[in-house]
């Protein structure tokens, strides 16, 4: 039995800062991670809100015999 997958969203990584320092972080895909960094910005003002895309998982180990 073979059953159909829906494609995966790439998922965004949101943060809130705190001067250098991340008070909040939240990963999901890209519209709930927009509504999330609107609603954090509105939230925190003064703070920088940041909304960036995750880094893919490496498909393969790298070769450390070169």
């Amino acid at each position: 039995m073979t059953t159909a997958t829906a494609p995966v969203a790439p998922l965004r990584i949101v943060r809130v800062w705190f001067g250098p320092h991340i008070i909040a972080e939240y990963r999901a895909e890209a519209g709930l991670a927009g509504r999330y960094a609107a609603a954090m910005a509105r939230r925190f003002p003064s703070l920088n809100v940041t909304n960036q895309p995750t880094n893919p998982p490496l498909a393969q180990a790298p070769d450390s015999a070169s």
